[in-house]
């Protein structure tokens, strides 16, 4: 059956005008159910402030819920009418023409976006205020935001108003910069970073596809999977979230990767590493492309091989220095940041899996011994799942040695390993894997399981940022219709669909 776009369907049937529709009342329900301003913005210049409290909340984030279920369906209908078709020809060069249509959908659901205030977290503005201490003499790695009153420390989340940055140098020279050039106009700043976040997402939706190509895969389910995926959507575009220019440049880092231009390809992964340390997690298995690219046989000559880790590591971690310290230099920041990596630890939620197992442990252990407290078996669970994180990402790298491919998708497994044993895990943080989830030529089960969580993610996140992990009727609800929506788009697919797409090509330098 040839792909499908349902332009001869009725428009609720039709993915391009469901996701605009769906888009614009997210756009609608941004300013009074998103993580609307404390003080001043585009409501209280209207009069219209309103919107923001009371029924008129309660309105913007029940139109949220609508926003967000209506693009996750679009997206499902791209997924079935789309990309489906694509899979079940087992032929990639019939995925080529829908690559093109993926991308027309995929803009015109961002453009809505493009206007609306802040989506599913409050973070940007911690970030502009971070961006003003720097600015105004301040240490965001020695000082929280309470250091400097001022505007933007009226935006900025409790929870967070004394507490360190843990992001990179980058990151602080990024909010100097627009805070330095837009004063303390709030508005003019969210712009500026909806700007900035919106050209790393383009970074992405470049790169992914070529990513695809490179190693055989099927590009129009790479587009679909790892940037038209409501997650990306939302809380890259929506949540103007510093993932977005991160995974942007890992992901042309990897194009490069793969066309052997490893020195740039390093050098952009370094340069995401000064803006958030976890974009790291991808360089160990650029080395793994660097040795299959000047060492393929090594059964021919081991000294090859082993040459080129020695050759490739030391390029790595001597190439990434000299970056970061360039950028740290020139930024006129510290390494403060290395020592605070570490300590965000206030967020609870399950998705992290320290945080899962302490909420299922602690009430059967306070039946037989009521002094067990929930923070001190969190604290256990945290340093068990530290150790188990690293364990893991060992394994990981070592079982993704077979050739690009593999490393491609052990790369996104470590990801998946670091994030759901890390202390504190967060939606946007699975950027990093779902922009490589579809590009790898990966089994139907991969598919079907990346499709399910991106589903049970996206519409677990309120509008202003909380979630319904504890709604237990909710996530059950979630659960089940993400599973569904999974076997409903993959139906009648081969179970190897995308393994069979087409041999991996060599590698080149084109």
């Amino acid at each position: 059956m040839p792909a499908s776009d349902g332009a001869s369907q009725p428009w609720w049937r039709n993915p391009l005008w469901v996701g605009i529709a769906a888009t614009v009342i997210l756009w609608a329900a941004s300013f009074g159910g998103g993580a609307v301003r404390s003080r001043g913005g585009a409501l209280e210049a209207l009069g219209l402030s309103f919107i923001a409290f009371g029924h008129g909340r309660n309105l913007s984030m029940l139109l949220f819920w609508v926003g967000i279920f209506a693009l996750v369906y679009a997206w499902a209908l791209a997924g079935r009418h789309l990309v489906a078709p694509t899979l079940r020809a087992q032929d990639r060069q019939l995925a080529e023409p829908v690559v093109p249509r993926v991308q027309r959908l995929l803009w015109c659901w961002v453009i809505p976006l493009l206007f609306a205030g802040p989506l599913a977290s409050r973070d940007v503005y911690s970030y502009l205020m971070q961006g003003a201490m720097v600015r105004d003499g301040f240490n965001p790695y020695e000082q929280g935001a309470a250091a400097n009153p001022g505007p933007y420390l009226l935006e900025v989340s409790h929870d967070w108003r004394n507490t360190t940055t843990p992001y990179g140098p980058l990151h602080l020279w990024t909010g100097d910069i627009i805070t330095s050039v837009v004063g303390d106009n709030v508005a003019a700043g969210v712009i500026a970073y909806k700007v900035v976040s919106v050209l790393g997402f383009a970074l992405i939706a470049w790169a992914v596809p070529h990513i695809a190509r490179a190693l055989g895969g099927n590009p129009a389910l790479a587009l679909w999977l790892g940037v038209a995926n409501p997650v990306m959507l939302i809380h890259l575009i929506g949540g103007m979230h510093n993932e977005s220019v991160m995974v942007g440049l890992v992901s042309v880092g990897l194009v490069l990767a793969l066309r052997k231009r490893f020195l740039a390809a390093i050098a952009l992964v370094a340069v995401a590493t000064a803006l958030k340390v976890t974009a790291f997690f991808a360089m160990p298995f650029i080395l793994w492309i660097f040795i299959h690219a000047f060492a393929p046989r090594p059964r021919d000559n081991w000294l090859k091989p082993i040459a080129a880790i020695l050759g490739g590591g030391v390029l790595i971690v001597v190439e990434s220095i000299a970056v970061v310290a360039a950028i740290t230099w020139a930024s006129g920041s510290s390494w403060g940041w290395l020592s605070e990596i570490t300590g965000n630890s206030k967020v609870i939620n399950p998705l992290a899996a320290p945080t899962l197992a302490t909420d299922t442990l602690v009430p059967i252990m306070q039946v037989f011994s009521p002094d067990v407290t929930y923070n001190g078996v969190l604290g256990v669970a945290r340093t068990i799942s530290m150790a188990l994180m690293l364990l893991g990402l060992v394994v990981v790298w070592c079982l993704s040695y077979k050739d690009r491919r593999a490393a491609v998708l052990g790369m996104a497994a470590a990801y998946c390993v670091a994030f759901v044993f890390n202390s504190v895990t967060l939606p946007w943080y699975y950027a990093s894997v779902i922009s490589v989830a579809g590009v790898a030529r990966p089994p139907r089960w991969m598919m079907k399981l990346a499709t399910a969580a991106s589903f049970f993610v996206a519409v677990s996140f309120s509008g202003d940022g909380n979630h319904q992990l504890y709604n237990w009727w909710w996530v059950i609800a979630a659960a089940i219709a993400a599973w569904w929506c999974a076997e409903w788009i993959f139906q009648d697919t081969p179970r190897g669909a995308a393994l069979t797409a087409a041999p991996e090509p060599a590698a080149s330098a084109s």
